[in-house]
């Protein structure tokens, strides 16, 4: 029977290594082999508990290293079980609220599982359902998965719950505001009630408490860098502009050196935004909800590997997936609420880095953003500006880059419509975010760089410069 009122035990001190807090040397090696070497606070307070059985309720903001907390358990605790792998029984299962995520957890998760010859598999929706239910038949021991494609696999017979020995939660305030908690319930309950269960939540809004209540028995709590304590390394700022200097303003930071996220309310407004920045030279790729999953798979590896600096999207990315060495956000449209800017600023400024983050307002939003930022304990900059104003230099340094202006742009319609050529195709693989050296490029003098090349885009050497997989820093998770 779960206890009503979750026990807090008291923060572990920092160690030297993995090694101190009873991670088993394989795995330290392993992480060793990715650079990592010493715990962020969440995984120092909960592996001791994690890998002795306990279940775990984790709070702690996006970036703040989750991802390793639940996984090294997860991994150590199957390794030494005597359980074998079965053919649609998986041991272990970490739901997550976006395919992205789950397929960064996958690849966090690979070297891991390594160590020991577990298998994994991811299991969303956007893609076929027949490659799924054959790796299930095969046989996995670790399911990650997006709640609702995994429920119409247990309907279909596919997969049984009824093997798994820990399973996680990840994001659950976020599978919260997606409405997921009903299936994510419907799940649970399907799993073994003696089974080990890790749940990690920035808050612990209304449902998401139910869950602990009802599924994690004597949970000890971790709470680091809650979703309501702001990263001390990011500036904020709020930039006061006209309706039709706000593009201009958006494309003169973009193009400043170092990566950038755009964040818009609606579909239709990043997909418009993602081609008015192409059109200005900032070359850019969209993510939201209305592209198939290849196109945000694609749209993702352009902004990895530097193929694209600017990454605009819907909210779908404010926590759904995990970049490296994200220089500055932008909030093109402000967010609704106070936690929603939270969890999108979280793209930058992660693992120990610094960033930046402006939001973009016109007069009648001033005030509403201003009672967001309190609620969210930031104290901005307010600023009044427009395009050439020497203040977005300082805000974002360095020399402007620009590619020539494509007329074309990346347009992938969903799964579902069902529409697309194959010339469209070959259209849509020359997209605006290519960066052609024969359309030559433009640049524009600026203040001395800070923040590092732009990612992509050429410099006055004319080299290129990539940069690092969103998936690489697994430090930062």
């Amino acid at each position: 029977m779960a206890d009503a009122r979750p026990r807090t035990t008291p923060a572990h001190p920092a160690p030297r290594g993995f090694a101190d807090l009873g991670v088993p040397a394989p795995l330290v090696t392993a992480l060793a082999g990715l650079g990592v070497l010493t715990p962020f606070p969440i995984q120092a307070d909960t592996l001791p508990d994690s890998l002795s059985g306990r279940d775990v309720l984790g709070r702690g903001r996006t970036g703040s290293g989750k991802t390793f907390a639940f996984l090294l358990p997860l991994v150590a605790r199957l390794s030494a079980s005597r359980t074998k792998r079965r053919p649609g029984r998986p041991r272990a299962l970490v739901l997550a609220p976006t395919r992205e995520l789950a397929r960064q957890i996958d690849a966090a998760l690979a070297p891991l599982a390594a160590t020991s010859g577990l298998r994994s598999m991811t299991v969303f929706g956007g893609v076929a359902a027949g490659p799924q239910v054959q790796r299930l038949r095969q046989g996995v021991d670790v399911v990650v998965a997006c709640p609702g494609r995994l429920e119409d696999l247990l309907r279909g017979g596919h997969a049984d719950l009824g093997g798994v020995e820990i399973t996680v939660l990840d994001e659950a305030d976020h599978m919260a505001d997606l409405g997921f908690l009903p299936v994510v319930r419907r799940l649970l309950e399907r799993t073994p009630a003696d089974g080990q269960r890790l749940l990690f939540s920035a808050t612990l809004d209304g449902g998401v408490d139910v869950l602990v209540k009802r599924f994690l028995h004597q949970p000890a709590v971790h709470s680091v860098d809650s979703a309501q304590s702001p990263v001390q390394d990011m500036e904020h700022h709020v930039l006061q502009v006209s309706a039709e200097s706000r593009v201009p303003v958006i494309a003169d930071l973009a193009a400043a050196p170092g990566r950038t996220v755009v964040f818009t309310r609606t579909k239709f407004g990043a997909k418009a935004l993602a081609r008015k920045l192409n059109a200005a030279g900032v070359a850019s790729v969209e993510l939201h909800g209305n592209l198939s999953q290849n196109a945000r798979s694609r749209n993702l590896t352009q902004f990895s590997d530097g193929t694209a600096s600017t990454l605009v999207a819907t909210d779908i990315a404010a926590r759904g997936i995990h970049v490296d060495d994200v220089t500055l956000v932008i909030h093109a449209d402000p967010p609704i609420e106070h936690k929603a800017y939270l969890h999108r600023s979280g793209r930058t400024a992660r693992a120990g880095a610094s960033g930046t983050v402006v939001t973009m307002v016109t007069d009648p939003q001033l005030r509403e953003v201003r009672d967001m930022t309190r609620k969210a304990g930031i104290k901005p900059v307010v600023t009044r500006t427009r395009p050439g104003d020497p203040l977005l230099a300082t805000i974002a340094p360095g020399e402007r880059t620009y590619t020539a202006p494509q007329k074309t742009t990346v347009v992938e319609p969903s799964a579902a419509s069902g529409r697309g050529t194959s010339a469209g195709r070959r259209r849509r693989r020359g997209g605006a975010a290519q960066t052609s050296q024969r359309q030559g490029e433009r640049k524009q003098p600026g203040a001395a760089p800070r923040r590092g090349p732009r990612a992509g885009a050429a410099t006055t050497s004319g080299r290129a410069h990539s940069a690092a997989s969103f998936s690489s820093s697994a430090r930062g998770r």
